[in-house]
């Protein structure tokens, strides 16, 4: 099943799914809730404007994993506002576990290209941008071949492949490798480095996101 046909069975699929996860893994979800509250206070989500299916902006949500920007020295940078709690819940990727939510109210899907920054539009060539015709994902092809140890074009690219092929067998298969790669932590951070640095354009020396 291609993609003309598969999209309107996989939206039926991904608010099914998404919304089963969200009621078997509601324990685990309000024990890092009180985690996050405990080790950084309010607010316990973190919550930002990304660009979904067509550019459209929606409110994407993440348990908190950094400290407020209030007292921050000038020489700190945003690694060091990561909590101990916070590297533990990247690491083990229950930081996304709020999207779920996004995924039944149909700004995401499971699968697709992960939602950046707003502000990245305008750098896209027209390859990349194709990223938005389908809704972004909770986990997708970029992620099960590199993650944020990608460089933005090899990442960028992976996307584009994704729009052109995905499939009901193809999204199956990402979900299923999805769960090695957090299993066993690989590619959370860009090598020698703990923060992703932001996309400035298609260099190919530019690498991952500032997520």
């Amino acid at each position: 099943m291609g993609p003309r046909f598969y999209a309107p069975v996989k939206r039926i699929l991904d608010s099914l799914f998404a919304a089963v996860l969200l009621l078997l893994l509601s324990p685990l979800m309000a024990i890092v809730a009180v985690a996050v509250l405990i080790a950084q206070g309010r607010p316990v989500f973190f919550v930002q404007t990304r660009p979904g299916r067509g550019g459209k902006p929606f409110r994407l949500y993440k348990f908190r994993t950094m400290d407020s920007q209030t007292g921050m020295l000038p020489s700190q940078t945003e690694a060091d506002r990561l909590t101990r709690v916070g590297r533990f819940l990247r690491k083990s990727s229950l930081d996304e576990l709020p999207q779920l939510w996004n995924v039944v109210r149909g700004d995401m899907s499971l699968v697709g290209p992960r939602p950046l920054l707003t502000q990245y539009l305008s750098h896209y060539d027209s390859r990349q941008a194709t990223r938005h015709s389908v809704r972004p994902g909770l986990t997708g092809f970029a992620q099960v071949n590199g993650r944020n140890a990608l460089t933005w074009v090899e990442r960028l690219e992976l996307d584009a492949q994704y729009v052109e092929t995905y499939s009901f067998t193809r999204d199956v298969g990402i979900l299923l490798k999805s769960l090695v790669v957090v299993f066993l932590g690989r590619g959370v951070n860009p090598e020698g480095s703990e923060m992703m640095k932001p996309f400035r354009g298609s260099s190919p020396t530019t690498i991952a996101e500032l997520d």
